[in-house]
């Protein structure tokens, strides 16, 4: 999957870009759409806080280096003297700290703005309508095409390689 950024001047245009993407079979919750605050996107589809913070990204980065702290302090608690530490204790060490590390990276990842939109920020603020497509990556093409040729006036604004399974 990959996600395609489009900046779209007026919530007129935004209804008629959603509409086209559903047409063409792109299912809802694949379509996620920001305005600035206080915006009524009234029927859209509108991004949730998944979408708009840096949640997945500060959770991986926590399960990583939380996994990795439970076991380093597993192996230093082994090499103690006197302390019989078997296998499964320092497995469940470096699951406890993967666990840990990823509440906490949750937590921090929910307050911090979604590092990819954030170079949006600015245009959103004065009004533009950005929306979010999630599609395959064999029909990005294809959505880019779609949404240019009705839609001159709609800023392509590429796309994220890659996007989590679960957004």
């Amino acid at each position: 999957m990959r996600r395609l950024y489009f900046l779209l001047p007026d919530l007129d245009i935004t209804h008629k870009v959603v509409d086209e993407l559903l047409l063409a079979r792109i299912e809802e919750r694949r379509i996620h759409v920001i305005g600035k605050d206080g915006l009524a996107l009234a029927d859209l589809p509108e991004a949730s806080l998944v979408q708009k913070s840096d949640f997945v990204p500060a959770l991986e980065r926590g399960v990583a280096l939380g996994g990795a702290t439970g076991v380093l302090a597993g192996l230093a608690a082994v090499a103690m003297p006197g302390v019989v530490i078997a296998g499964g204790a320092l497995l469940a060490m470096g699951l406890a700290g993967a666990g840990m590390g990823a509440w906490m990276g949750g937590m921090i990842g929910m307050d911090a703005t979604n590092s990819q939109i954030k170079q949006f920020e600015e245009a959103v603020n004065a009004g533009q309508i950005l929306v979010l497509v999630d599609v395959a990556k064999d029909r990005v093409d294809e959505i880019e095409t779609l949404v240019k040729k009705h839609h001159p006036d709609a800023d392509f604004e590429g796309t994220e390689p890659t996007i989590p399974a679960f957004p």
